[in-house]
């Protein structure tokens, strides 16, 4: 598993039919994030099963 799949912010898009990152990020700044040494997103925000369900 990887980290968006607990992310807040990563959400079913029915227009694309599958899961995305809802966050409104640039083109700098996943190009900074898909390219940094750590691979670590610094908006990821966790997000249990409970608070995501509750936010749908």
């Amino acid at each position: 598993m990887n980290e968006c799949e607990t992310c807040w912010y990563y959400d079913y898009d029915e227009e694309y039919d599958e899961y995305v990152c809802i966050m409104d990020l640039d083109e700098d700044e996943v190009y900074r994030i898909m390219t940094s040494a750590n691979q670590h997103c610094p908006f990821y925000r966790q997000g249990d099963d409970y608070t995501l369900a509750r936010r749908q």
